[in-house]
């Protein structure tokens, strides 16, 4: 049996009542079905970062902070990411992109996928994602799962789950494939180039 891909479901939120919880909770249940995976949940609240004010650019320096450090030595050891993203203000969560700014090589050439909610399923704030991992020489994937307003609203304030809601399965399931399918590829090739 080889060696299984290390999945990283992102929470990319730190607010007191957050509703990232739920979309983690539900897309980690999906994965642990299948074979071939280790899937983690990854809490930016255990990571605690100031606002970026390290001297140079993780591009050219690893960051001094020592949450930063232990931030990084975790990207560095998943293959691929799942980021769960609120929309803020037609973008994402500022302690998700603080988080990102703090690490480079620990992602270069791994992939993201995205599970979105907020106004339009979070669609801006993962497009704004998108490009933010394009800099990080990650390979930020088509596939994305986006709440819409009606099933945002009716998880949060109605009393429905996911589970009313089967076509996220379907979209999840899409995303999940395709995740799997670059993360082998791209860890493949992270190796033969070490």
């Amino acid at each position: 049996m080889s060696e299984p891909l290390r999945i990283g479901v992102v929470l990319g939120s730190t607010r007191v009542g957050r509703f990232a919880d739920r979309p983690a909770e539900w897309l980690m249940g999906l994965a642990k079905k299948r074979q071939g995976l280790a899937v983690e949940c990854i809490d930016l609240r255990d990571y605690p970062l100031p606002f970026f004010d390290e001297p140079k650019s993780p591009l050219r320096e690893p960051a001094k902070n020592e949450i930063a450090q232990r931030w990084a030595r975790k990207a560095g050891e998943l293959d691929a990411f799942v980021f769960i993203t609120a929309e803020y203000n037609h973008g994402v969560p500022a302690v998700l992109k603080n988080a990102l700014d703090y690490v480079y090589a620990e992602f270069n050439r791994k992939p993201a996928s995205f599970v979105g909610y907020g106004n339009a399923g979070g669609a801006r704030a993962i497009e704004q994602l998108r490009s933010v991992l394009v800099e990080l020489q990650m390979a930020p994937l088509r596939g994305a799962v986006h709440l819409s307003r009606d099933e945002f609203i009716g998880m949060l304030l109605n009393g429905k789950t996911f589970s009313d809601f089967r076509n996220l399965d379907q979209a999840a399931e899409v995303m999940l494939d395709e995740l799997i399918w670059w993360a082998g590829a791209l860890r493949a090739g992270r190796r033969a180039k070490a």
